[in-house]
């Protein structure tokens, strides 16, 4: 078979993969990057890896996530639409994540949030993230101008700093009943907690993380409580997703993550990434991102957290030396 058809075989399958399928679809995507993605190949070669023996999917490696800092990764050969670049503090390497087809993203961003909360034409969407903003190629950026365009709400927008607007505009759309999602960086949504407080009850808040060096960094659990408190809200909803992924992960009120269908996540031993670890015990996440056809399905990133017999997951930290991330938040524990 061409790569073209297999990789269009994959496609298909990848838009309806479900649990029951996915580590099936996992196998054959491997043998497919293996076959055809040069960096994957070389690096299985230097672990000792013979693709032909890896018969389930919890043996599959996952490359290293600092390769995309090296390395421009792409399974075949193919000119990008775009390159996601990550966020990072002065001096720090970004990754670089090449995006063969803008409209693969966003059908599968939009696929993964309707799993958990339905379409996002249903929402009126603030989206507060000064940082990623001011910088280009941002994949969040990226996924959050599809879902305002997608809105039915006209008052859907992005917003720098311009906090009593993004106030002012909120209280008014939940006091018309309109669904509303404000969607923030950690610290935008400090600032706009601590500058202007107002009742959002009905709406989500939706922190995707990240500090970017303006404050000082807190757990999971006082950032939720200081945001429920001047927002009026039960609880905080966040996002987990990076510029080396096409799919994204969900929290609500109990603080795991849920997967996107074309995500799952395992936890490796942190002494040997490639053991896992048993469910429930701490250890550095690695993602297979179904979605990730075009460049790279398996990755092993330099996040620390707890994986769950029902596939949801838990991010407790970084691991040391690692560069703190933009677009998921660091705890301890």
């Amino acid at each position: 078979m061409k790569q073209h058809d297999e990789r269009q075989r994959l496609l298909d399958r990848i838009r309806h993969v479900d649990a029951a399928s996915f580590d099936e679809l996992a196998l054959e995507v491997f043998r497919y990057q293996a076959k055809y993605n040069e960096v994957y190949a070389a690096f299985l070669r230097l672990i000792g890896c013979e693709p032909k023996a890896v018969r389930q999917a919890d043996q599959i490696p996952h490359l290293p996530i600092a390769l995309f800092k090296t390395w421009l990764i792409q399974t075949g050969s193919w000119q990008p639409e775009l390159v996601f670049t990550s966020s990072g503090t002065t001096g720090m390497v970004p990754s670089h994540h090449a995006l063969r087809n803008r409209a693969w993203y966003i059908e599968n961003a939009m696929r993964g949030f309707a799993t958990h909360y339905g379409s996002p034409a249903n929402y009126a969407w603030l989206a507060l993230l000064p940082a990623y903003l001011e910088r280009q190629d941002s994949s969040l950026v990226f996924m959050a101008d599809a879902f305002i365009r997608m809105s039915r709400f006209r008052e859907s927008g992005f917003f720098l700093y311009e906090l009593e607007e993004v106030a002012r505009r909120a209280q008014q759309l939940c006091a018309q009943g309109v669904p509303v999602i404000l969607l923030g960086v950690s610290f935008a949504l400090l600032d706009l907690a601590e500058q202007c407080p107002v009742s959002l009850s009905g709406a989500i808040v939706m922190e995707t993380g990240g500090m970017k060096g303006r404050r000082k960094e807190l757990i999971r659990e006082a950032l939720h409580e200081r945001l429920q408190a001047a927002f009026g809200v039960p609880h905080i909803h966040s996002e987990y997703g990076m510029t080396e992924l096409l799919s994204q992960a969900y929290a609500k009120k109990e603080g795991r993550f849920h997967p996107a269908p074309t995500m799952k996540v395992r936890a490796a031993q942190i002494t040997d990434p490639l053991c896992y670890e048993r469910v429930g015990r701490p250890g550095t996440l690695c993602i297979t991102d179904l979605a990730n056809i075009d460049t790279v399905s398996f990755i092993a990133t330099e996040d620390v957290g707890r994986v769950y017999a029902d596939g949801t997951f838990e991010v407790l930290g970084r691991l040391d030396r690692a560069d703190i991330r933009g677009c998921n938040l660091m705890v301890s524990r």
